[in-house]
């Protein structure tokens, strides 16, 4: 659609899908790295002390990645016992290390949404996917990503799944094109992992999915993915990501007509018992 009124986009570009590391981050793996060097070890010896690798080191220095318990303790034995590390890690807050830079403000608004639609024609939603299919999501990244930073976008994706738990009482709706679930990304291996998750994730009363099958010979959702949602003040919103780029939609006409393309496509996918079944059915094919 040519004619959506848009809230500022964030311009798409290598730069911006750069992680950024959040500032509590950042200064923590400053004073990791200010200890590091006063000791006189490089990021190998660190590790090596520490159990993690040299590329953990790095990601935790530069800010990209959230230290674990294990990490804080073992780096607070090896730099001296100052207490220092132990006490800022009390601190540390995730930012939104791994989000493009376009997607972060629809990120933001997931974590308050009272209700979430999503229609997905490319490949398995985010929030349903498993830790294998995420991982080779990120592989065929152009150009590749580095192991860093393939790692931060792992890691943040995941990290967004945990709204499908914590939020009990939200409603989630996934639409999906059957051809997704039949896609061998990653492998055979890879795709039984997905399936067992997605079939998990979408089991509770509030996380519904339907299955558009590839022989529906009606459709109302050709235009491309999209996402939807209601904001705690009952506004809706809705957000299109395309190459290098998303978009966030405020126009009420144009959310409105969205919410009536989703409402048309639920009647047309299969319903939620069926579309269990086919996902059951290709499980058992692989």
């Amino acid at each position: 659609m040519t004619t959506d009124h848009v809230e500022p986009a964030v311009p798409g570009g290598e730069s911006e899908r750069e992680p950024g590391p959040s500032d509590s981050l950042r200064t923590f793996g400053a004073v990791v790295q200010a200890l590091r060097e006063h000791a006189g070890l490089s990021r190998v010896e660190f590790g090596e002390l520490v159990r993690f690798s040299k590329h953990t080191v790095e990601s935790v220095e530069l800010g990209r990645r959230m230290p674990d318990g294990s990490f804080v303790e073992r780096a607070e034995e090896a730099l001296g016992n100052t207490g220092a590390l132990r006490h800022s890690a009390r601190f540390l807050t995730r930012g939104e290390a791994g989000l493009a830079a376009w997607f972060r403000q629809w990120a933001r608004l997931e974590r308050v949404a009272v209700s979430l639609c999503t229609y997905e024609c490319r490949l398995v939603p985010g929030l349903l996917q498993s830790e294998g299919y995420v991982r080779a999501v990120f592989d065929n990244s152009v150009p590749p990503l580095s192991d860093e930073q393939l790692e931060a976008q792992v890691t943040a994706r995941l990290e967004r799944q945990r709204m499908l738990t914590e939020r009990p009482n939200v409603p989630f709706s996934f639409i999906v094109e059957e051809h997704v679930f039949r896609r061998q990304l990653g492998g055979t291996e890879v795709m039984r992992g997905l399936l067992d998750h997605v079939l998990t994730l979408t089991a509770p009363r509030n996380v519904t999915l339907q299955v558009v099958p590839m022989d529906a010979d009606s459709h109302s959702c050709l235009d491309g993915p999209m996402r939807l949602l209601e904001t705690p003040e009952r506004r809706r919103l809705a957000y299109s990501e395309g190459q290098q780029n998303g978009r966030l939609i405020s126009d009420p006409k144009v959310v409105s007509l969205l919410y009536q393309c989703y409402d048309t496509l639920r009647s047309q996918a299969l319903n939620p018992k069926d579309s269990r079944g086919l996902l059951e059915r290709l499980r058992g094919e692989l």
